[in-house]
C-alpha cells in the first residue's frame, strides 16, 4: 500500500503523544536521553540506525578531550541533552565545540539542547535579520513543530541563496565522482545516465521526506558489503522493487524493502545491466548518502549535474550554470508579473481568486530549448508558490467570514465576539482542488537524451518542494508516490520538430527559452541549412542559429495569440540580421511586449563565458511595452514604459533599417573603404622590416606611411610599398623590391578567386585602390566598446589608408563634427554590426543611413566650429594617441567640454531642443527622423 505523506497535523498529533508520554522525566540517564531523543526524532519521522548516530564520538576544540555528541542527524541537527534545569546555552556552547571534528557531511545546519523540560534551538543558517534562536518548553512542542519540520526533510531555503547554491554545487560534485568511477569501470553511457538519475531520485528521497528518513542510506549500509562486491546487486534489486507496487513485490517478509514505496515507471521502470562497484565507490555512495539533499536547489543542480559526463566541465563545476535572476528576466515580463498583479487587484474578491486558479490550471508552457528543465522549473516553482498565496487569502477570506458571522451572532447575546475569534478556518479540499498547476501543462524540446532525463526528474523534485510548501502552509499535501504526473520533455531536434506535435497552440500558451548561442560565423553547415529550411530561404545571410527559433514560434501558433520569449545574443537586434528578423514577425502581427537590452548574461553551457544577450518577448496584445536598460553590463536594469519597441529595442517608431548604396543624407560626403594589398603581407612592410627596407634606396622612394584601425587609434607605426608609379628599372637593381614582387605574384595566382589570380599581373600595385589625392578624414572599421566617440583624424594624401578603415574627404570638417558627435554613436550602436562586442562601422549600413535632416547654415557653421575645437583640445596633448585621448576613465577636462559643446550642436541640428541625456533619448530621435526622411520607403 503507498505511503500516505507525513504532514504537519499527523506530526503535530504525534507531538501531543511525545510530550504526555515524557512529561514526568526528571533527571539524566544516558539510555533514558537515548530514547528521548529516538522518540522526538521519530515524531518526524526520522527512525533507524543510520537516521541518527547516538553517542557519536567526538574531539572539543577548545580542550583536545574526546566526548560523545548525544545525537547527530546528519547534514541537518546535533542534539545535545543535559538534566532538567541545566543551562541550555552552556549545551549549545559545548555542542558547538564539538563542530570542528565532523566532515562537511556531517556539519549540521541546527542545533538542538534540550533538559527534557525545555528545548532551545540554534540555526546556524539564519541570515540577516532572521532570528536564530528560539526557546520553548515541552508542552509547546506541539505549537512549535514548524519551526523543527527540518528534521522530516522540509527546508524553508531560500531560492538562489548562497547556502542553496552551494549545497547544489556540492551535491554536482558527489554525483560527478559516482559518474567517474562509472565510466573506470566501462559501464554503458546511457545506462550510467539512467543509474545516476535513480540514483539521486533516491538520495533525494532520503532526505526530503518523499520516504521515510534515510531508508537509501539503511539499504547501502546494511544490505551490502563492505566490499562493495554486491553493491550493484543490491541497487538493482531496489531499483526494481520501486518499480512495483507493494502487493506485487518479490519479498513480502523483507521489512526494509517493503518500507520503500512504491514510485512507478517513469524513473525505474528501463531494464539495465548491473553497475560494478569496490570498496571505493561503495564508499563514494555513502558520502553522497551522508549529504543533506533537501537543500539543493533542481534549477542549478540540473544544470551542473547536466555537466558531470563531461571531464572538462567536472573540474569547473559550480563556475558557469544559469541563475535563476537571468530565468526571471524572461518569466516575469512575459507572464509572471502579469499574473501576480492580477492577484493583488483580487485580494478581496473570492469569486476573482477562483477565476485566477482557474486560469493558472488552463496555461501550457514550452522550452523549445530546454537543456536540462531551467526555465520549466523555475516558471512551475513560482507558479505554485502564487498558487500557495491564492489559497491562503481564500482561507483568510473565509476565517474573516466566519468571524464576522460569529460576532454578529455573539453580540447578540451580549458577548465580546473578539474575545472568541477563530484562530482560522482550515481549506477541507482535496489535493485535486488545491493543485491547480500541473507538471503536464510543462513541454519542452531537448536535442539529447541526458539533459532532457535530468529535467523530468528536477520537475518532481521542485514539484515535491511546492508539496512541501503547501502541507507546511495549508496543512495537507498532495500525496507524491507513486509518481501519476510528469513533464513532458521530447527528445529531438527542435528546427526539425513540428511543434505542435508537442503541444498544440492556444491563446493561453506561452514559448519560452535559451536557444543555443551560435552567430552566423560559427554554425556546422547542418544548422545553417537547418536555417534555410525553417526561413524558407536559400540566402540566410548574417541570422544567427538562434533566429530559427523565432521563425519556428511564428509558424508554431500561425493566427493563433499566445506569448514567445527568447535570450538571444544581441547581434539579432544590430545590424544586418535586424530587418530580416523581426520583418517578418512584425508583419505576421506580432509586437515587442517587453525587451532587455544588452545585459551580461551567464550561459548554461558548460565552460561558457559571460555573453552579451538580450530578451525579446512578443505577443499580439495593445498596451504599454516595458523596456529594461543597463548602465552597467552586469548591474541591475532599469526600467521604463515603452510606447513601441522597434527591432533595435529602442522606443521609437518600427522601422528597419537596410543598406543603402547611396546617402540618406546628400549634405554629407560619402565614405569608402581604403585600400586593400591582397598581397600576402608582402606590400607592408612591419617595424622590424623598416629599417632594411629603406637601406635599399629603389626601395625605400616607394615607402609610404600606412594606416589601419590599429595605427590610426593606438599610432602605431606600419608602413607599406605604394608603387602606382613604379619606375621597371627600380624593380630590376632592387634586391627587395624584385623578392616582395615576386612572392605577390606567387600568392595571387595560388588565390582559389579568379578576382586575386588576375591581379597577379599587376604585383606592384595594391589590388583594390581607393587613394585619395586630397586630405581626408580617416575612420576605423572597428572601435572599442569601450569608446564614447568615433576616434577619427585626419591624413594627406601620402599616407595611405589601409582596408582596415574608410575613408571620406570633408573639405569644410561638417563630416568630422557629425561623426565625432554623441548622437552619430547612437545611431551606431542601434543600427551597426559589431564585431565580437567592438563597434563595427559600416559605410553603407550605418553612415549611408544617417537620417541628418536639412541643416540650416548657422547650425553646419556652430557644428564645424565644435568639431575644429575637438581638434584644438586634442592638440593641447600632442604626445597622446587617440585611444588614450579617449580612454572613457581618463578624458581630459578640455576634450570632455569640447565635445559636449559639440554635442549640443548636433543634438539640435537632429531636432533635439537642448542636450540630450542619455544614448536612448538620442535613439529614439534618430529613428523619428528616419522613419519621416524614408517614409516613402517604408511599408
Amino acid at each position: 500500500m503507498t505511503q500516505k505523506p507525513l504532514v504537519v497535523p499527523d506530526i503535530r498529533s504525534r507531538a501531543g503523544a511525545f510530550v504526555a508520554e515524557w512529561r514526568d522525566a526528571e533527571g539524566y540517564e544516558r539510555g533514558e536521553a537515548q530514547e528521548f531523543v529516538r522518540d522526538l526524532l521519530g515524531v518526524f519521522g526520522v527512525s533507524g540506525r543510520t537516521a541518527a548516530v547516538y553517542e557519536k564520538r567526538a574531539q572539543r576544540s577548545t580542550t583536545g578531550h574526546r566526548g560523545y555528541i548525544d545525537a547527530l542527524v546528519s547534514g541537518t541537527a546535533l542534539i545535545e541533552m543535559k538534566s532538567a534545569g541545566e543551562d541550555l546555552e552552556r549545551a549549545e556552547a559545548q555542542a558547538l565545540d564539538y563542530m570542528g571534528s565532523l566532515t562537511e557531511n556531517e556539519k549540521p545546519d541546527y542545533i538542538i539542547t534540550s533538559d527534557f523540560k525545555r528545548f532551545r534551538l540554534l540555526n546556524l543558517q539564519a541570515g540577516p535579520g532572521e532570528r536564530s534562536v528560539l526557546e520553548f518548553t515541552l508542552q509547546q512542542l506541539p505549537d512549535h513543530v514548524e519551526d523543527l519540520l527540518f528534521l522530516a526533510g522540509y527546508r524553508r531555503t531560500q531560492f538562489g541563496s548562497a547556502e542553496q547554491e552551494a549545497a547544489s554545487i556540492k551535491a554536482a560534485q558527489l554525483m560527478a565522482k559516482l559518474y567517474e568511477h562509472l565510466e573506470k569501470t566501462g559501464y554503458d553511457d546511457h545506462q550510467a545516465s539512467i543509474f545516476l538519475i535513480r540514483t539521486l531520485f533516491c538520495l533525494y528521497a532520503d532526505d526530503s521526506g518523499l520516504w521515510d528518513r534515510d531508508l537509501f542510506s539503511r539499504w547501502i549500509e546494511e544490505r551490502t558489503s563492505e566490499d562493495g562486491s554486491d553493491l550493484g546487486s543490491q541497487l538493482s534489486t531496489l531499483y526494481q522493487a520501486l518499480n512495483r507496487p507493494e502487493e506485487k513485490r518479490y519479498g513480502q517478509d523483507d521489512d526494509l524493502l517493503m518500507a520503500f514505496p512504491y514510485v512507478n515507471g517513469s524513473v525505474f521502470g528501463e531494464a539495465v545491466d548491473i553497475p560494478y562497484f569496490d570498496r571505493a565507490s561503495r564508499e563514494l555512495l555513502l558520502q553522497a548518502a551522508y549529504f543533506n539533499w533537501s537543500s539543493i536547489s533542481p534549477a542549478i543542480f540540473g544544470s551542473l549535474f547536466q555537466a558531470v559526463k563531461d571531464k572538462k566541465s567536472r573540474r569547473s563545476l559550480g563556475e558557469h550554470y544559469t541563475t535563476e535572476t537571468n530565468i526571471l528576466k524572461v518569466i516575469r515580463p512575459l507572464f509572471l508579473d502579469e499574473l501576480e498583479e492580477r492577484f493583488e487587484k483580487s485580494r478581496s474578491r473570492r469569486g476573482e481568486l477562483e477565476k485566477l486558479l482557474d486560469h493558472l490550471g488552463s496555461l501550457t508552457f514550452m522550452d523549445p530549448a530546454c537543456g536540462c528543465g531551467n526555465f520549466l522549473i523555475i516558471a512551475y516553482r513560482e507558479l505554485r508558490a502564487l498558487e500557495l498565496r491564492i489559497h491562503q487569502r481564500l482561507q483568510q477570506l473565509e476565517s474573516d467570514q466566519a468571524n464576522r458571522q460569529r460576532g454578529r451572532r455573539l453580540s447578540k447575546l451580549g458577548i465580546d465576539g473578539d474575545a472568541h475569534r477563530d484562530r482560522g478556518v482550515q481549506l477541507t479540499l482535496g489535493a485535486e482542488d488545491l493543485v491547480h498547476v500541473k507538471l503536464a501543462q510543462f513541454h519542452g524540446i531537448e536535442l539529447e537524451e541526458w539533459p532532457a532525463t535530468i529535467a523530468r526528474t528536477a520537475m518532481f523534485l521542485v514539484e515535491h518542494q511546492a508539496n512541501q510548501d503547501m502541507s507546511r502552509t495549508l496543512g495537507y499535501s498532495a500525496p507524491m508516490l507513486p509518481l501519476a504526473d510528469s513533464a513532458r520533455i521530447t527528445v529531438g531536434n527542435a528546427l526539425r520538430t513540428d511543434w505542435t506535435d508537442v503541444v498544440a497552440a492556444t491563446p493561453d500558451t506561452v514559448v519560452m527559452g535559451n536557444p543555443p548561442f551560435l552567430g552566423h560565423a560559427t554554425r556546422t553547415p547542418e544548422q545553417a541549412q537547418e536555417l534555410r529550411d525553417v526561413w524558407q530561404r536559400k540566402d540566410i545571410g548574417r541570422l544567427d542559429y538562434v533566429t530559427g527559433w523565432y521563425r519556428k514560434a511564428v509558424d508554431y501558433f500561425g493566427g493563433t495569440s499566445g506569448r514567445f520569449a527568447f535570450v538571444s545574443t544581441n547581434s539579432i537586434t544590430q545590424g544586418e540580421p535586424v530587418p530580416a528578423l523581426f520583418g517578418s514577425i512584425f508583419e505576421a502581427g506580432w509586437r515587442i511586449r517587453f525587451a532587455h537590452r544588452t545585459f551580461a548574461w551567464t550561459s548554461e553551457a558548460p565552460g561558457a563565458a559571460a555573453v552579451h544577450c538580450v530578451v525579446v518577448g512578443f505577443d499580439r496584445e495593445k498596451g504599454p511595452a516595458r523596456l529594461f536598460s543597463y548602465p552597467s553590463l552586469r548591474g541591475e536594469a532599469v526600467e521604463a514604459s515603452a510606447h513601441s519597441i522597434n527591432g533595435y529595442l529602442v522606443d521609437g517608431p518600427n522601422v528597419l533599417v537596410e543598406q543603402r548604396r547611396a546617402l540618406l543624407s546628400p549634405g554629407l560626403p560619402p565614405a569608402t573603404f581604403g585600400s586593400m594589398p591582397r598581397d600576402g603581407g608582402h606590400l607592408v612592410v612591419e617595424v622590424e622590416e623598416y629599417d632594411e627596407v629603406m637601406a635599399d634606396p629603389a626601395a625605400a622612394k616607394y615607402v609610404r606611411q600606412y594606416v589601419g584601425a590599429r595605427e590610426l587609434v593606438r599610432r602605431q607605426e606600419r608602413w607599406c610599398l605604394w608603387m602606382v608609379d613604379l619606375d621597371p628599372a627600380d624593380a630590376r637593381r632592387s634586391p627587395v623590391l624584385r623578392e616582395r614582387l615576386e612572392a605577390v605574384r606567387e600568392f595571387r595566382s595560388a588565390s582559389s578567386a579568379s578576382s586575386t589570380r588576375e591581379m597577379a599581373t599587376t604585383p606592384n600595385l595594391f589590388g583594390q585602390r581607393s587613394q585619395p589625392d586630397v586630405n581626408y578624414i580617416c575612420i576605423p572599421r572597428v572601435v572599442s566598446e569601450h569608446r564614447t566617440y568615433m576616434t577619427c583624424a585626419y591624413f594627406g594624401p601620402e599616407v595611405i589608408a589601409s582596408d582596415a578603415t574608410f575613408k571620406a574627404e570633408d573639405p569644410d570638417g561638417l563630416l568630422f563634427g557629425i561623426i565625432s558627435s554623441s548622437m552619430f554613436m547612437a545611431w551606431q550602436r542601434a543600427v551597426g554590426g559589431r564585431l565580437k562586442s567592438d563597434i563595427r562601422f559600416s559605410n553603407t549600413l550605418t553612415w549611408n543611413t544617417l537620417p541628418l535632416p536639412p541643416v540650416e547654415s548657422a547650425a553646419r557653421e556652430k557644428i564645424i566650429a565644435a568639431g575644429a575645437d575637438v581638434l584644438a583640445a586634442r592638440a593641447l596633448h600632442p604626445e597622446r594617441s587617440l585611444a588614450e585621448h579617449y580612454d572613457p576613465l581618463a578624458m581630459s577636462p578640455e576634450l570632455l567640454k569640447a565635445h559636449r559643446v559639440l554635442d549640443v550642436a548636433v543634438d539640435k541640428a537632429f531636432g533635439a531642443r537642448r542636450l540630450c541625456g542619455s544614448e536612448q533619448e538620442r535613439q529614439k530621435i534618430l529613428f523619428e527622423r528616419y522613419a519621416e526622411l524614408t517614409a516613402a520607403e517604408q511599408p
